[in-house]
């Protein structure tokens, strides 16, 4: 084997492992996180990056033909169906449960929210103006 063949064996390991560390890191947060949409956002992030990064090692040992090209429609057709996917079903866990004021702070409206992060820049900023010595 020349020099070129083992580079692409070792970047293609290399990004077949990152996707492997990535899969069991999603493990991890989808069977410890507490919170099903914290849950769900550990494994979309997984999937996402996990399976991207397997189909890069893929690609990198195929090499360039037809193969490698389906290979990237693949990844490009899951970078924009898994957020979306994500997207929708968080959205029907927010409308359908009940207990989220548990979990989180709900706004009933924009206002309150507006009015509390300006409460929090001015105070921020007082801490500031008070902390400077001039």
């Amino acid at each position: 084997m020349d020099a070129f063949e083992w580079v692409r064996l070792f970047a293609g390991c290399l990004f077949i492992l990152i996707g492997v560390v990535i899969f069991f890191t999603e493990l991890f947060g989808v069977f410890h996180f507490k919170y099903v949409l914290n849950r769900m956002h550990a494994a979309a992030m997984g999937d996402t990056l996990g399976i991207s990064a397997c189909l890069i090692g893929l690609m990198i040992f195929s090499g360039l033909n037809f193969t490698t090209l389906k290979m990237f429609l693949i990844i490009v057709f899951l970078w924009f169906a898994s957020p979306v996917s994500s997207h929708v079903l968080s959205r029907l866990e927010v409308a359908t449960n009940d207990h989220l004021s548990s979990y989180c702070e709900i706004y009933g409206d924009v206002e309150t929210l507006e009015q509390e992060l300006t409460a929090r820049r001015e105070n921020e900023n007082t801490k500031e103006e008070g902390g400077t010595v001039s």
